[in-house]
C-alpha cells in the first residue's frame, strides 16, 4: 500500500487516467477555440440552425396531417428531443471516433500509441469541438417544448425516467461511436459504415415504432438496441403501447442496456486496437 492512503483500486485508476487525458487534449482544443469567440459563435449558431432544421421539416409533415402512425406532433417532438439530446451529448463527448480510419490510413495513430495516455481518451477528444452544442442546445429546447404541450399524468417514475433516459441514450449512443471506431480498424475507410448507425440512428428514432416494419424495429431492440434511446421509454411516458409487445418494464432498463452496450464497446475496442500493426512506415 502506498504511502500517504490506500491504494486505488485498478479499475478507478484507469478511468481516472481516461478522464484527465481526455480533459487534458479537450482542453486543449477549448482554448484554440475560444481564442477565435466570434467564429465559435457563428459556428455554434450554424449548428443549432441546421439541426433545427430537422425539425421544421417534421412540422412541415403535420402541417398537411394530423397524426404520424398515431402520434400527435408533440408526440413526435417528444421522440425527437429525447433522441436529439442523446446523440448530441454522445457527438460533443466521443464524436470525433469517426475520424480514426483517417488516422489508421496515414499511420498517425502511431504517435497516439507512444504517449502515456490511453489512446482511447486521445482519440475521442481529438478536435474536440465545442460547436456541437447546438445539436444538444436545438434537442433539449424541442423536448422542453413537447413536455408543454402534452397532457401528461405525471408520477414520480415518469419524471425520473426522463434525465435517465437522455443519460442511457448518450451511453448507447457513444457505445455505437466507439464500436463502429473499432470496425475501422479492420475495414480503415467505414466512417460512412459508422455514420449510419449513428447519425442514421438517430434519424430513425425521431419518428414513432408504428411507422416502420416489425422487422426493423426487431433490429433495432434486439440486435443494435437504439429502441432503448427513446422508443421504450417513451412509450410509457406517453402512454402508448409497447413496439413487439414488450412488458412494461422494458422502459426501466434503458441504463442496464447502455452498461452492456458500453462494455460491448469496449471489448471491441480492445481486440482492435490489439490488432493494429502500424503502416510500416
Amino acid at each position: 500500500m502506498a504511502e500517504g492512503g490506500p491504494a486505488v483500486p485498478g479499475a478507478a485508476a484507469r478511468l481516472v487516467g481516461w478522464v484527465r487525458a481526455y480533459g487534458l487534449v479537450a482542453g486543449m482544443w477549448v482554448r484554440s477555440t475560444m481564442a477565435y469567440r466570434a467564429s465559435f459563435a457563428m459556428t455554434t449558431f450554424g449548428n443549432f440552425a441546421a439541426t433545427f432544421f430537422d425539425f421544421v421539416t417534421i412540422m412541415l409533415m403535420f402541417s398537411r396531417v394530423d397524426t404520424l402512425g398515431g402520434y400527435s406532433l408533440p408526440e413526435v417532438a417528444f421522440l425527437y428531443g429525447l433522441s436529439a439530446t442523446s446523440f448530441g451529448l454522445a457527438d460533443l463527448v466521443i464524436g470525433s471516433m469517426d475520424r480514426l480510419g483517417r488516422r489508421v490510413r496515414d499511420g498517425t495513430l502511431d504517435t497516439l500509441l507512444v504517449r502515456p495516455a490511453p489512446v482511447l481518451a486521445q482519440v475521442a477528444a481529438d478536435r474536440f469541438a465545442l460547436r456541437r452544442l447546438g445539436r444538444v442546445t436545438q434537442g433539449a429546447l424541442v423536448l422542453g417544448w413537447s413536455l408543454t404541450r402534452l397532457d401528461i399524468a405525471w408520477t414520480v417514475p415518469k419524471v425520473l425516467l426522463i434525465p435517465v433516459t437522455v443519460v442511457s441514450g448518450f451511453g448507447i449512443f457513444a457505445a455505437v461511436f466507439v464500436a463502429g471506431a473499432a470496425f475501422q480498424f479492420l475495414a480503415q475507410d467505414a466512417s460512412e459504415v459508422q455514420n449510419a448507425f449513428t447519425y442514421g440512428g438517430t434519424t430513425l428514432l425521431q419518428y414513432p415504432p408504428s411507422v416502420f416494419a416489425k422487422e426493423l424495429v426487431r433490429g433495432v431492440t434486439f440486435v443494435l438496441p437504439l429502441a432503448f434511446v427513446n422508443w421504450l421509454p417513451a412509450c410509457y411516458v406517453l402512454g402508448r403501447p409497447y413496439p413487439l409487445d414488450l412488458p412494461t418494464w422494458a422502459a426501466f432498463i434503458s441504463p442496464l442496456v447502455a452498461v452492456g452496450c458500453c462494455a460491448l464497446a469496449g471489448l471491441a475496442w480492445r481486440a482492435g486496437l490489439s490488432s493494429y500493426r502500424g503502416t510500416g512506415s
